[in-house]
């Protein structure tokens, strides 16, 4: 399954659990704090000023 930008942190992790490590590679270290799993991670990717492309592309790989 593909990841989106659309995605909520929390479906993300769901759908393809190896993402937290991406994630807190990217400084994400609260991907399970209740708000971030609201959050979609283009909403994230600009709270923690991160470039989306390359989260989506370290993500999907």
């Amino acid at each position: 399954m593909k990841i989106t930008k659309d995605m909520t942190i929390g479906e993300v992790v769901r759908q393809k659990p190896e993402s937290v490590q991406v994630l807190m590679n990217f400084g994400m270290g609260c991907v399970g704090c209740p708000s971030a799993q609201a959050e979609t991670l283009e909403e994230a990717s600009m709270v923690h000023g991160l470039n989306l492309e390359e989260l989506m592309t370290a993500i999907n790989a």
